[in-house]
């Protein structure tokens, strides 16, 4: 079956001696990864390696095998070049970091439209904008909701968040409930947009704090969700 779709590359792994195994996140049949064959020995394979780089996004062209793991790409294409994205050094760290999420977190082999419609939107904001800060908090927030365990809002003036219920309480009833400044810090995010995002003021240690929470929360909902390896680098970035 012959498939044309647009695509974001959620990671790659040398392969062998001259191959690269690409994971993408294709908008009409979800995670697909792709072997690209002696791309890392040619020069002219120096060109197509350029256009997997992580959280690309691509047009791509392939024949769509249900019996192969790993598909086989016949023509790719930018479908958006970053002016930012990986140039720039906090912007590059934030990529690095949330593309090892994503590749955590998305395994299905299906369609999703609104959730590949939020991955892509998001990253052209983060391309486009100077002040992001906070962006990496409120992308994975947001995230939650397409992958089904966005924070209950319902008694959002209680003063504690069960992370394991995922929901506001007047009461402290587990080790997971949390309170005080992490917990001023959520509200806020699940009442603001990525335009707002300058609003809102914390420092490094609260972000990182806020950030160690967001993915226990991911830890306690998702069974196979592992922090990324890339975590200290990042907090290291916006210290």
């Amino acid at each position: 079956m012959l498939i044309t779709t647009k695509a974001i590359v959620l990671s790659k792994l040398k392969y062998k001696d001259n191959d690269l195994i690409v994971k993408c996140y294709t908008q009409e049949l979800g995670v697909v990864s792709f072997l690209l064959r002696g791309v890392l020995k040619s020069k002219k394979g120096s060109s197509k390696i350029a256009y997997f780089q992580l959280l690309s996004q691509l047009q791509l062209e392939f024949t769509y095998k249900s019996n192969r793991s790993l598909q086989a790409i016949k023509e790719t294409k930018l479908n958006y070049l970053y002016s930012t994205l990986h140039s720039d050094v906090v912007k590059s760290s934030i990529v690095m970091f949330l593309s090892e999420v994503l590749a955590n977190v998305l395994q299905e082999e299906e369609q999703n439209q609104t959730l590949y419609s939020y991955i892509e939107n998001t990253f052209l904001w983060l391309d486009s904008e100077s002040e992001y800060a906070n962006f990496h908090l409120l992308f994975l927030l947001k995230l939650t909701k397409y992958l089904g365990f966005y924070p209950d809002a319902s008694h959002k003036s209680w003063t504690f968040f069960n992370l394991y219920e995922g929901k506001f309480e007047n009461k402290s009833s587990s080790k997971f409930s949390i309170s005080g400044e992490n917990l001023t810090l959520l509200k806020n995010l699940l009442g603001t947009t990525f335009d707002a995002l300058p609003s809102i003021k914390i420092n490094a240690k609260q972000r990182q704090s806020f950030l160690s929470m967001i993915l226990l929360y991911f830890e306690l909902h998702l069974g196979s969700f592992k922090p990324p390896k890339s975590l200290q680098v990042f907090n290291q970035v916006f210290s």
